[in-house]
């Protein structure tokens, strides 16, 4: 019988070089080189007045070494980044065998702020130093992820007051069936139990109370439209999602191309991504030159963005909702869609009748006449007509004609209520100039433009891949825009860190 070595994983005191245990090639000797002797952490020592009294404080470099090292490994609280740098040999190497509190950590993760800003800029440049920025095309795109907030505490003041109505007239409920049970047997711990609830309920109204006195306004969105608040957090937001309406923020980043380098980072309290275009184009102007294009999924189409990038002579591609059923290479996706149900009904469904067009009637320009499916004449009803800046032509039916017309059903959509039908021809060119939406469908229509955004979905997508599902990202764990914010460069930091080592930075 073979014999083997016996492993014996019980604990042990060793010699350990702790510089020795960053290999280079690895992420963690490319994060200690980088915050050890190229970055200017400066800034970060405005927040410490102990050059004569009080504690040494730990340094902002070791801080950011330990709290970027865990994002990248998955570990997203104070506690466990603080149990990692008592048990792990590489947190220990690179915090020097410290280990900071918990406290302490979070404290300095809240209070980043637009340091981290000056923090992600510097590796940006580091980035463009060592060619991994082509400035040939910038993606656009963002993620909805939940917040440390409750979908349940969402609402008008109008909900809230409402709320707070019902509140108050519970508790005097249960207080009057309190007081008239006071003389009579109960079962034990009854009472307690009440009193307990009625005293969440008081916390509960105090707390809203106070927040309606606090917030004296509603939330405004898009076009002053009033919008839900949020008692937990009122920076985020209710977002629609794939998996159901989330109360979260969405994190918006912008990739370079070559190296799938974050270029900007941004994180908003909105789920309306319209918004957020112009924002992230106008903190990356610097990066954008003259050949660059920036691209961006329909979430970001609106006329107003593409007015705004052609007045700064940007070169886009924005998709329209619209794209994807004018491209003949997705003319059979419905087939590939998921049924609804696993014993969804097979039968055919009853096919909607289709109605006459333009193309079913006779039009002669010449003799200024139209004759309908039916064979009947067409009264000219109007010449030169413009409708939606193009130069046209109509026609209408007879009442005693179309009243007992035996094709009613097939000419008009709604038989019973619409008496005659009506043709338009369109014979002249568009009156107006083209808006820069048409131009945008033009462009991104043509096989250029095809090829040229096929490219955004293989440039950001992983990105958003290796952020959520390898560093586990799923929800943000701090609260209002700022700190969610400083929170989202952090990962976006890891990821460009991570393209540093992969191409050979400090080997």
């Amino acid at each position: 019988m073979a014999r083997y070595k016996t492993i014996d994983t019980s604990p042990k005191f060793l010699p350990v070089v702790l510089s020795e245990q960053l290999l280079p090639g690895t992420f963690e000797h490319a994060l200690n080189h980088l915050l050890d002797h190229e970055l200017d952490l400066r800034s970060l020592d405005s927040r410490f007045s102990n050059d004569a009294t009080g504690a040494p404080a730990y340094p902002p470099a070791l801080l950011l070494k330990v709290i970027l090292f865990a994002y990248s490994r998955g570990i997203v609280g104070s506690r466990g980044i603080e149990a990692a740098c008592r048990e792990n040999v590489v947190f220990m190497a690179l915090s020097g065998d410290s280990a900071p509190h918990f406290t302490t950590v979070a404290g300095f993760i809240r209070e980043l702020g637009e340091e981290i800003t000056n923090v992600f800029t510097q590796v940006l440049f580091i980035c463009d130093a060592q060619g991994l920025i082509g400035r040939e095309m910038f993606a656009i795109d963002g993620v909805k992820l939940p917040s440390n907030a409750s979908k349940a505490k969402s609402g008008t003041r109008a909900e809230f007051r409402h709320e707070l109505g019902k509140m108050q007239r519970q508790v005097k409920k249960m207080l009057a069936r309190h007081r008239q049970a006071d003389d009579q047997a109960k079962e034990p711990g009854l009472a307690g139990k009440q009193t307990r609830r009625i005293e969440k309920l008081q916390q509960d109204a105090a707390q809203m109370r106070q927040w309606l006195a606090d917030n004296p306004e509603d939330k405004r969105g898009a076009k002053n439209k009033v919008i839900k608040s949020n008692r937990t957090d009122n920076d985020s937001a209710k977002m629609a999602t794939s998996k159901g309406v989330i109360q979260g923020y969405t994190g918006v980043a912008a990739v370079d191309n070559q190296c799938q380098v974050i270029v900007e980072a941004q994180a908003h309290g909105t789920g309306s991504e319209q918004a957020l275009l112009i924002p992230v184009v106008q903190a990356m102007t610097d990066l954008i030159e003259q050949n660059s294009t920036v691209t961006a999924d329909a979430g970001y189409h609106s006329e107003d963005n593409l007015e705004e990038l052609a007045e700064r002579n940007i070169d886009a591609l924005i998709a329209d909702n619209g794209m994807r059923t004018r491209d003949e290479r997705f003319a059979e996706q419905d087939k590939h869609k998921a049924k609804p149900d696993a014993l969804w009904d097979k039968t055919p469904g009853k096919k909607k009748t289709r109605l006459f067009g333009p193309k079913d009637f006779h039009h002669d320009e010449e003799a200024k006449v139209c004759i309908c499916p039916a064979g009947e004449f067409l009264y000219h009803n109007g010449s030169k007509v413009v409708i939606k800046g193009k130069e046209a032509v109509k026609f209408t039916g007879a009442k005693r004609v179309c009243g007992t017309c035996e094709l009613r059903d097939q000419c008009l959509r709604h038989p019973e209520r619409t008496p005659v039908r009506q043709v338009v021809f369109f014979t002249g060119t568009n009156q107006r100039p083209q808006s820069h939406t048409q131009k945008m469908k033009r462009r991104i229509d043509s096989e250029q433009g095809r090829r040229r955004y096929a490219q955004r979905f293989a440039t950001v997508e992983p990105v958003f891949g290796n952020i959520r599902h390898n560093k586990q990202l799923n929800r943000f764990t701090l609260r209002t825009r700022k700190k969610v914010d400083t929170q989202w460069k952090l990962y976006c930091l890891v990821h460009n860190i991570e393209k540093l080592a992969h191409h050979g930075y400090a080997q």
